[in-house]
């Protein structure tokens, strides 16, 4: 029986995972469960699956977790140390899906174990990554990608040396407005963007997807995960969201890994690894689905990739910045501060007028973050 720690079980990615150990009875022992601000569904989980540990993130919550949890020996934690507490708590795998620089710290502390990590925290090496990557190695710890794209590179390159790759194809859907002109885009609502085509996520993500902001990150990640160089790393839309990625060799292979638009694939790939397991998934139809297209990116209509590429170009502070600057943006699009396509101009804006040093240790990065966030709302304000 192997041990697991969900930093995130109330998301729709610790949702997913619980559901893939729910059907493994007596494969699993649940070490900690942590969640943001939702006590109940917290302490519910925590009894179901006899976690160890809960922790909530909102402090103010905490008394409400502890009665909820009373009667049990479930350690009832709060904050951001108790985050971190739980993180460091030693499971054989911790899922880090914790949104946001919240993340960072408690990603780290799993690293430290130097056990596995199942990676589903994106500034984790969007906003830190040379940090956390020195981390891993300093460590020997393991890090299996859970997001759907590098989790199909992860599978498309096992046994393989990264030596022979060609190149590495990132797939996007291009999102609710893969087919608009300019003039749409600029009247685009939130509540069209939310509206992703193919896969159900956060109004976040979804905003994300619809800029492929979503895919420049993911560039960004790539490029740490994937020791390939930064000129061996593509993007291609694909509007069915089938084919998740694809690894093309030097002797003219080109490897994909297909799979339904359900993030219990790749979640059960890192469960399992090395080796695999049943998910309760029917099997790909490809005659049903008929079809399968690609077209390239068009980075005029959205300018998001090619800041992301520049991004890690420069590398340093700059990811970060540019995932600050979005998250403020895409906040201020929700709101309806700015327009659609002034999430990208404005973080193109920022980018421009703000580069910091580079980031050493994660308080470097939580600063960075932080003044980026500063110069984002100040340039939203003059919008």
């Amino acid at each position: 029986m192997r041990s697991i720690s969900i930093l995130g079980a109330t998301g729709s990615i610790g949702a997913s995972t619980l559901d893939l150990v729910r059907r493994q009875p007596g494969e699993w022992r649940v070490l900690a469960l942590t969640a943001h601000s939702n006590a109940a569904e917290l302490a519910r989980l925590a009894r179901e699956f006899r976690a160890e540990i809960a922790v909530i993130a909102d402090e103010a919550k905490l008394a409400e977790l502890r009665a909820a949890l009373s009667g049990t020996n479930i350690q009832a934690l709060g904050g951001a140390a108790g985050l971190v507490e739980a993180a460091a708590a030693g499971a054989d795998l911790t899922v880090a899906a914790i949104v946001g620089c919240a993340g960072l710290a408690p990603t780290m502390a799993a690293i430290e174990q130097g056990k596995v990590v199942g990676l589903a925290n994106k500034e984790a090496l969007v906003s830190a990554g040379e940090v956390m990557t020195a981390a891993v190695e300093k460590y020997g710890a393991t890090l299996l990608p859970v997001d759907s794209e590098h989790n199909a590179i992860f599978q498309c390159l096992a046994g393989n040396d990264p030596a022979h790759v060609r190149t590495i194809t990132l797939t996007a859907s291009g999102g609710p407005f893969r087919d608009w002109s300019l003039d749409q885009l600029t009247a685009a609502t939130p509540a069209q963007a939310v509206k992703h085509p193919n896969w159900d996520m956060g109004a976040k993500i979804s905003v994300d997807s619809a800029t492929m902001f979503n895919k420049g990150l993911e560039l960004i990640e790539a490029f740490h995960l994937f020791p390939v160089g930064l000129d061996r790393l593509r993007i291609i839309v694909h509007p069915q969201s089938v084919v998740h990625s694809m690894v093309e060799y030097r002797d003219g292979s080109t490897l994909a890994q297909l799979g339904p638009s359900d993030m219990r694939v790749p979640i059960a790939s890192v469960l399992a690894w090395p080796q695999r397991m049943d998910t309760p998934l029917p099997p790909l139809d490809l005659a049903a689905i008929g079809e399968l297209t690609f077209r390239a990116p068009d980075e005029t209509r959205f300018p998001a990739t090619r800041l992301a590429r520049q991004a890690a170009e420069a590398g340093g502070a700059i990811p970060a910045v540019l995932n600050a600057a979005n998250e403020v943006a895409v906040a201020g699009f929700l709101a309806g501060q700015i327009g659609f396509t002034r999430i990208a101009a404005m973080v193109e804006d920022v980018l421009s007028r703000y580069a910091p040093a580079a980031p050493s240790c994660l308080p470097d990065v939580h600063a960075v973050d932080a003044e980026a966030r500063v110069h984002a709302r100040e340039m939203m304000e003059l919008a």
